[in-house]
């Protein structure tokens, strides 16, 4: 229909009704900027570009109630709470009672964890964790009516250690050790991302996925709000399938057809009971996204960021296709493989340090 009704209209008029539309947009912006409730009315009787985040946001609430309950892999609020107690722990001035206001939440949590605990959250190491933090802390705390009755509860949980974990080691806030020399010195480093460029052409070689998994391990440990790890990592290896995913992004035509891998960074907004923290799973999921392919690098692997603009069709077609949750939100996909060493790479000058940086 567009594209007949184009043809019916000269390039001239096209362009004037552009520009006509154009400017009346932008006197509307400049009206309903002025205030928040004006903004709102536009965005939901004149866009609704933040329909699905909305609804997102929404979702992902009541899934964080329920999950309470009924979801064991990774309690959030266990595992929120348990890093609150440990930042508690690690205070210079510590106070003699802390955590008075979610201290039986969190006991009562652990303690629903355990008695349900599924094996995949118990080879984890998140229950011995929870419970070492817990006994540390009620070790230095003085006594309280609440802290009392949360104690009792926490004292009457039977928690046994899986044998493949070493009980003579506590998961407990500890001194860092300071190296003079780091493990990986800063001309290393700068090399390395100097070497990590977004690789657009592999070699049709297999990834082995035991490499992938390395460079996840390593992704792990990269700061997340709360310890909370929103996100997962969603890896195609089959051809089909991976010419499937590579095919709904954007700026990925004319090459995709060569990647052995990609991967579908995915942020759960379930993670978090308000609307405050909806950006954090972007944050969390790129800082870990960015320590992954850095990790790929010192496998001999390369690999390419593949920006996800919010195009509603995209991720229909991607929610679709990985039968995602509403709360479940694309961040990015990474291809991955082994660089073909007669393809080139975009030279991409960054900004200098002047640009990117200000003091106070």
């Amino acid at each position: 229909m567009k594209e007949a009704i184009k043809a019916l209209i000269p390039n001239s008029g096209v362009n004037f009704l552009k520009s006509t539309v154009d400017s009346i947009s932008q006197v509307t912006w400049s009206l309903v900027v002025k205030s928040r409730f004006l903004s709102a009315i536009y965005y939901v009787l004149v866009s609704n570009n933040f329909s699905r985040e909305n609804q997102a946001v929404i979702y992902g609430k009541l899934q964080y109630y329920k999950d309470l309950k009924n979801a064991l892999d990774s309690q959030y609020l266990l595992r929120r709470n348990i890093h609150r107690l440990e930042k508690g722990i690690i205070m210079k001035n510590r106070r003699d009672t802390f955590a008075l206001d979610y201290i039986e939440e969190t006991v009562n949590c652990y303690k629903y964890a355990v008695e349900n605990r599924k094996s995949d959250i118990g080879d984890s190491g998140e229950l011995k964790w929870a419970n070492d933090v817990l006994e540390k802390y009620f070790d230095l705390v003085s006594t309280h009516p609440v802290i009392d009755k949360a104690k009792s509860v926490f004292l009457s949980v039977i928690y046994k250690s899986h044998e493949n974990q070493k009980d003579d080691k506590k998961f407990i806030p500890y001194k860092r050790e300071i190296q003079c020399n780091p493990p990986v010195c800063y001309e290393s480093f700068l090399k390395l991302s100097y070497q990590r460029r977004s690789v657009r052409w592999y070699l049709p070689e297999k990834v082995p996925r035991d490499l992938i998994d390395k460079a996840i391990l390593l992704a792990s440990q990269s700061p997340s709000a709360c310890n909370r790890q929103p996100f997962e990592f969603r890896i195609f290896d089959e051809p089909g399938r991976v010419k499937k995913v590579s095919s709904i992004p954007m700026g990925t035509r004319g090459f995709s057809h060569n990647f052995p891998a990609i991967v579908v960074v995915v942020g759960k907004l379930r993670a978090y009971f308000n609307e405050r923290d909806r950006h954090v799973i972007y944050i969390d999921a790129a800082l870990a996204s960015m320590s992954f392919m850095y990790a790929l690098e010192t496998l001999g692997l390369s690999s390419c960021p593949i920006n996800w603009p919010d195009i509603e069709e995209s991720e229909k077609k991607m929610s679709s296709f990985l039968n995602l949750e509403p709360d479940e939100r694309v961040i990015m996909l990474i291809s991955v493989g082994y660089a073909d060493p007669d393809g080139l790479v975009p030279y991409s000058q960054k900004k200098t340090l002047d640009l990117l940086r200000r003091y106070n």
